[in-house]
């Protein structure tokens, strides 16, 4: 495994659409634990092949203690609304608001190439959603409803955290 170079914002590949995966290779495995490594390493919950600089619908998340491996994934139901604070590997110290559904059902390939489903909720869906707009050359600046300022999101946080 390998740590590889996050693309920032104002690297034109960031805007282009992922192709599909169709070979489930040894060449796909070193792909996704190079990115699950550099995720963990940013840190960070998740991280699509756009951005290590591979256009391939190929991310990785991992979110309340579970890890995901999402190859070819397609949001096949989704419900409610929730607006949460975001931020991005690709956008460092750029943090706002976002409205995504508050729960989705996702259809995806594993490393293998067999179909899977995962369901997400909450902050879960937030982070599927904003890989999946990552293989289609979107980032989540372009859905911010209210930009926050990082030392106010330290605050949320501590309030956040006192509010349980």
């Amino acid at each position: 495994m390998a740590l590889r170079t996050i693309r920032k914002e104002g690297d034109e590949i960031l805007r282009k659409k992922s192709r599909e995966v169709t070979s489930f290779d040894d060449r796909l495995h070193t792909l996704i634990d190079d990115m699950y490594e550099t995720m963990v390493a940013a840190p960070g919950l998740g991280l699509a092949a756009v951005q290590v600089g591979v256009l391939r619908r190929v991310a990785v998340i991992e979110i309340d203690d579970k890890k995901y491996e999402l190859i070819n994934p397609v949001i096949i139901q989704s419900e409610g609304e929730d607006i949460d604070v975001e931020g991005c590997l690709s956008l460092p110290d750029y943090y706002g608001t976002v409205k995504r559904p508050m729960k989705i059902k996702v259809r995806y390939l594993d490393r293998y190439g067999k179909e899977q489903y995962a369901e997400a909720e909450g902050y879960a869906a937030h982070c599927f959603c904003h890989e999946l707009d990552h293989m289609d050359g979107i980032l989540f600046r372009d859905k911010v409803i209210e930009e926050i300022d990082p030392a106010d999101l330290e605050e949320r946080e501590k309030q956040s955290e006192e509010d349980k």
